[in-house]
């Protein structure tokens, strides 16, 4: 099934949706309002945009935000810059839930989603100009609040994802260029077994960095690669079997979507570009995407920010079969 190619990138993606994103990330489909979400980090912007009608929504939350997750009762989580915060519509103004590091100012929350049992897992950066590995991973849910996970400290967390059954956890250090995978349990956010996935390559002699990366049914890794304007598809065993390019610099977060889920889309960024690539590639920051030849995507799991409910079923289920 995963023969590898020529690695001669097959498909280009096209922009499906023309904007100026100076750092778009965070992409994710929801099917109940059938639309693609996702922050522009530093502009402190979240868009919700409809494929169908064209129509797009803004919303400033109140600061910027790293990545984000749709929730069981219509609310929207935020990773915010140093805080997790819930949102509602229509304004998704936020509130804070819980601190994220307070005593080190040089970190943010950067890449993050939900696990396949609806907690938030996330990691922070070093937005210092130093670059030390001084970032964390985070697991955070309702019944238990926030958690460090037991993963190496990191300059840049991205590559954030989990196996179709949940028990393995896909993250990065972006400057290492090492896409790592380890053992996860998501109820007792224990990890183990730390590994090497894959070790990013060159993409025709250019400098690819792995960032956003989303899991397939199949059990491949598609990364967005910083610098390389590709996304890059990886076997479950790790192995580089496709290239899809990007017509600009910086592609940052892929995600799977569309009703039948067989669109690959992608955020981009203008940062990190000359004058000249701005020139050249006038559709930086822009969103991208392209149709696959089957639907490949897993629906993302919504924040499971209900628990409490779905304890009090099972308890009136088991009360009244006894």
């Amino acid at each position: 099934m995963f023969a590898q190619s020529s690695l001669t990138p097959e498909l280009t993606m096209s922009v499906v949706h023309a904007q100026k994103n100076i750092l778009g990330e965070g992409l994710l489909w929801h099917p109940a309002d059938q639309r693609w979400w996702w922050t522009d980090i530093e502009s402190a912007t979240i868009h919700a945009w409809s494929g169908e009608t064209g129509l797009r929504c803004d919303f400033q939350p109140g600061g910027r935000v790293g990545s984000m997750a749709h929730s069981r009762s219509g609310r929207i989580l935020l990773g915010m810059a140093k805080w997790v915060c819930t949102a509602e519509l229509p304004d998704l103004a936020a509130v804070p839930l819980v601190a994220v590091d307070p005593a080190e100012p040089r970190t943010r929350i950067n890449d993050g989603r939900t696990d396949r049992s609806g907690n938030f897992v996330f990691g922070t950066m070093n937005e210092a100009t130093d670059k030390r590995a001084i970032a964390s991973f985070y697991h955070y849910s309702h019944l238990h609040g926030l958690r460090r996970l037991a993963l190496p400290a990191v300059a840049v967390a991205n590559s954030i994802c989990f196996s179709p059954d949940g028990k393995t956890m896909y993250f990065c250090d972006t400057p290492t260029r090492c896409i790592m995978q380890c053992d996860y349990d998501s109820d007792s956010a224990q990890v183990n077994n730390i590994r090497l996935f894959s070790k990013v390559a060159d993409a025709d002699g250019v400098a690819a960095f792995p960032d956003g990366s989303v899991i397939d049914r199949h059990g491949c890794l598609w990364n967005a690669q910083w610098g390389a304007s590709q996304i890059a598809q990886y076997a479950p065993d790790g192995r580089l079997i496709r290239r899809i390019a990007v017509p600009v610099k910086n592609p940052t977060c892929p995600a799977f979507g569309g009703s039948n889920l067989d669109m690959l889309m992608v955020t981009s960024s203008t940062q990190e570009m000359s004058n000249a690539e701005l020139i050249h590639m006038p559709d930086a920051g822009s969103l991208f995407g392209i149709t696959l030849p089957e639907p490949i995507g897993i629906a993302e799991t919504l924040f499971d920010d209900m628990p409490d409910v779905s304890v009090a079923v099972e308890i009136r289920m088991n009360t009244k079969q006894s």
